[in-house]
């Protein structure tokens, strides 16, 4: 959606993987300064002012590869607050008090609570670069009747166990395919973790996986990203954001999504 607002690509496809384009890497290091400044003022903004117990509620896949990386940022900016990191499957458990900031994948509104967009996702299919040794090509959809599929059984509130793949699939126009292969689990993360050990193919989010393409851990075989069906969101009870400590969490954690 960036790309389409800049009139510019960000990124471009080296063989199998994504590498930042000459005006994406420019783009990069004065965000990167632009996020340490405002990192920076609003430890000074809210210095002396912000501590006591914060509960945070997430839900595991981002809690595990896109959250845990920058607590410790986190933690600096605000050395007084001791964070009580919940993690949780189901938006359902919001309808209670005992949170401060909930960060949940949602298309909707939460019944009681207010909401801030945190994160557009894109999907796409991702595998090890040791899964296409010595087998077929993995150059087109339609060549995944070749290759074990990996799929998420939590992709989503009420989602079933070969939901994302369909989604995937009938978005990119690709017929033919048998999504009940291959095997399932019920957390992102691990149906990531189960492709880069060479299992198969799974769908990723591109917020998840970013250090895992640039190690070259993971590969993009044949691009065709698409727009998922529900985006990152911070969720809070109305009127939370008035006390020092929500408002500054608050804000760090969209500061840290901007990058």
């Amino acid at each position: 959606q960036l790309e389409e607002r800049l009139g510019f690509a960000l990124f471009h496809r080296v063989g199998r993987g994504l590498e930042l384009t000459a005006e994406g890497q420019r783009l990069a290091v004065v965000a990167n300064e632009v996020q340490s400044r405002i990192s920076e003022e609003l430890r000074l903004l809210y210095s002396g002012r912000i501590g006591g117990v914060f509960k945070l509620r997430c839900i595991p896949s981002f809690l595990s590869k896109w959250l845990m990386p920058r607590l410790p940022r986190l933690q600096e900016a605000f050395p007084d607050i001791q964070l009580r990191i919940i993690a949780e499957d189901s938006s359902g458990s919001l309808r209670d008090d005992d949170f401060d900031l909930a960060i949940d994948l949602n298309d909707g509104s939460y019944p009681g609570l207010s909401t801030t967009p945190l994160l557009e996702e894109e999907l796409f299919a991702v595998c090890s670069p040791s899964l296409l040794v010595g087998k077929p090509p993995l150059d087109t959809p339609s060549q995944l009747v070749h290759f074990p599929l990996l799929h998420d059984i939590t992709a989503w509130r009420g989602s079933y166990e070969y939901a994302e793949w369909e989604f995937y699939l009938t978005a990119i126009g690709a017929d033919g395919i048998d999504v009940r292969r291959g095997h399932t689990f019920n957390r992102n993360h691990l149906t990531i973790d189960a492709a880069r050990m060479g299992m198969g193919v799974a769908i990723a989010r591109k917020a998840l996986i970013t250090d895992e393409l640039e190690q070259g851990l993971l590969i993009v075989p044949f691009g065709h990203p698409i727009k998922a069906r529900k985006k990152y969101v911070l969720a809070y009870r109305e009127g939370a954001l008035s006390t020092p400590a929500r408002r500054a969490v608050h804000d760090w954690l969209v500061n840290e999504a901007v990058i």
